[in-house]
């Protein structure tokens, strides 16, 4: 499992994120949107994945979204650091450059980077995590669209039939 590390310093705010970045890690992800919404001293985001092993679609969505935060809120363009290949390949393909600036260059020291709490939530609460993630993708590019609405509708028919307890849920 990854974790994710955060600093602050002078109003820009450094996320690292190490590992598997999965959708376990969406909950702690949201929750940092929510403090970024509500922070009142900002002048730069960025987000090191330099030390990332796998990223899934819904932590993507979840970086998608905040981006578009720091975007609309503080007219500021989200950076992350890519320097691995494969993970920029993966930023590429869902069109992330439409939200942030990627660049390879490594950040620098991390002394100050702490490790940020795990959230957990219900599964009602990662269900709409995952639908609000993957609806930020399909948002950035018709491909994304292709890629992802099968499973915004079966997600959405979900919500909207409770009865169904299917074992085959789509949470990605």
């Amino acid at each position: 499992m990854g974790s994710i590390l955060f600093a602050e310093r002078e109003g820009v705010h450094v996320l690292k994120f190490v590992g598997d970045v999965r959708l376990s890690l969406g909950p702690t992800i949201a929750s940092y949107l929510g403090r970024l919404e509500a922070c009142d001293c900002f002048n730069g985001m960025i987000i090191d994945l330099s030390e990332t092993e796998t990223v899934d679609s819904t932590a993507l969505g979840l970086i998608a979204k905040i981006a578009i935060c720091t975007r609309e809120k503080f007219n500021s363009a989200t950076s992350i650091v890519s320097p691995r290949d494969d993970i920029t390949r993966v930023l590429k393909s869902m069109a992330m450059e439409q939200v942030s600036v990627i660049s390879s260059e490594v950040f620098g020291e991390n002394s100050d980077l702490s490790e940020l709490p795990v959230e957990i939530c219900s599964e009602e609460a990662m269900r709409s995590q995952v639908l609000d993630a993957h609806k930020t993708l399909m948002g950035l590019d018709d491909e994304n669209f292709d890629k992802f609405h099968e499973l915004v509708d079966a997600l959405e028919s979900e919500d909207n039939d409770p009865s169904e307890s299917s074992p085959k849920r789509a949470i990605i």
